[in-house]
């Protein structure tokens, strides 16, 4: 979308909400695969990368759950925010001006 229009429109701040979102769901996609993976390989070598990049998606899920707590963005510890959080973001997608 163009950044004038975002801005006009007050869906700036959405979209960076969007792309957390997005970074948060690949990081914990990332998390099951790799434990996954951990438990599917003999190697220890192989292993001890696949332990260390587990690691690395663990501590990249708790940045972005931490920043997008601070921001409002997400409620994990309460289910009922995070479902009216859901739904507000459902009934401005679905209100989107089309261009």
């Amino acid at each position: 979308m163009n950044s004038i229009i975002e801005y006009l429109t007050g869906l700036d701040a959405l979209t960076d909400q969007m792309i957390a979102t997005d970074l948060l769901i690949s990081a914990k996609s990332g998390i099951r695969n790799y434990a996954m993976a951990i438990t599917e390989t003999g190697h220890p070598e192989i292993k001890a990368i696949l332990a260390r990049h587990l690691d690395e998606a663990l501590d990249m899920h708790e940045m972005l759950s931490t920043y997008m707590t601070e921001k409002g963005w997400y409620n994990a510890w309460e289910p009922k925010e995070q479902m009216n959080l859901n739904l507000q973001n459902i009934n401005t997608a679905i209100n989107l001006p089309t261009l």
